[in-house]
């Protein structure tokens, strides 16, 4: 395989990484909810609860300390090195970074961030609190 051609599909692959991980954290923090609401009782799996509040907690500290995510950095190092300037306009490429990415001062980001944060702590307390009950 050419070595440009291996980079952007390494570039695409962490991307694809990236939208795996943004996913978890969203979608596994409306499951907490719904599953507080409906007493479904795999919420209360520690493995789960502990890498997502470890995911969210990872992604509010490097808001905090003004540091891009490492994925989106080996992206972009991979892309430079496929000899492409910035993200590839790939089919995956093009709408994986529409999801992903917004134009928005950081500060929005980190208060967004530390939000969501402080709610995933919260429905962390709640529902240990409903489980100690039950």
């Amino acid at each position: 395989m050419d070595p440009p051609l291996l980079y952007g599909v390494l570039a695409d692959a962490i991307l694809v990484m990236h939208l795996l991980f943004v996913s978890f954290v969203v979608l596994g923090f409306g499951l907490i909810l719904v599953g507080i609401w409906a007493k479904w009782n795999w919420i209360q799996n520690r493995l789960f609860r502990v890498t997502h509040l470890i995911a969210i907690i990872f992604v509010v500290v490097q808001a905090w300390f003004g540091r891009i995510c490492p994925l989106t950095v080996w992206e972009n190092q991979l892309r430079q090195m496929a000899g492409e300037s910035g993200y590839s306009q790939t089919f995956i490429g093009y709408w994986l970074h529409k999801i992903l990415f917004y134009q928005a001062e950081p500060w929005v980001f980190t208060t967004i961030y530390s939000v969501f944060g402080l709610l995933v702590l919260i429905c962390w307390w709640v529902s240990w609190r409903h489980s100690k009950n039950s």
